[in-house]
């Protein structure tokens, strides 16, 4: 019996990219990822944005007014979760917009944060994350010349406002064009990481 396996996780992958295609990288890397997490036990749920019809908000009494039903389901599954993996590709410095319009849709007040406490009123304590973003340049250039200022933003201003700890990130550089023994590498990865829950 193996007295160092690590209990099963309730995990919630978030696939960001607005093409729900087969053949995206980031299908990919999430697939890799509920491979391994299915090998070690884990239990998972998965929402594809590409797939979902999430509204744009358009004004304050939107986002403090009751959330669509579809927003309500997928509040539901991050209070399921123990853990989130969110899987993106950067575009313009930034998220794409399905995935910034599903987090301002999902992580609303009063489900998310006390608006009364903003500097500590996290609502969604007691669950991690690992943001996974794929991008043209190569990793070391995102970080050391634009700040992963992005990256640090979605970490810090979002996921760790509501309650999230800790926040861990996973960048793949230089997608396009990559070799076969690169992108199998990333696979392998994401795959050791969905064994291991984080």
């Amino acid at each position: 019996m193996d007295t160092h396996r690590k209990p099963s996780r309730r995990i919630l992958i978030i696939e960001g990219h607005p093409d729900p295609s087969p053949q995206r990288l980031c299908r990919a890397l999430a697939e890799a990822y509920r491979e391994g997490a299915r090998e070690a036990g884990h239990t998972l749920r998965t929402l594809i944005l590409g797939d979902l019809d999430i509204p744009l908000l358009a004004s304050r009494s939107d986002w403090e007014s009751p959330a669509p039903e579809i927003v309500e389901t997928c509040q539901q599954d991050l209070l399921w979760a123990e853990h989130v993996v969110v899987i993106y590709p950067l575009w313009l410095g930034d998220v794409p917009a399905v995935l910034k319009a599903f987090l301002e849709q999902v992580l609303r007040p009063d489900f998310a944060f006390d608006p009364t406490r903003t500097a500590r009123g996290g609502l969604l304590k007691g669950r991690s994350a690992r943001l996974v973003v794929t991008m043209g340049m190569p990793g070391w250039v995102y970080f050391s010349w634009f700040g992963a200022h992005s990256l640090r933003s979605l970490s810090r201003n979002v996921f760790q406002f509501v309650g999230f700890r800790p926040v861990r990130t996973t960048v793949f550089g230089m997608v396009e064009g990559a070799s076969p023994g690169r992108r199998r590498a990333w696979l392998d990865e994401m795959t050791h990481l969905g064994r291991l829950g984080l």
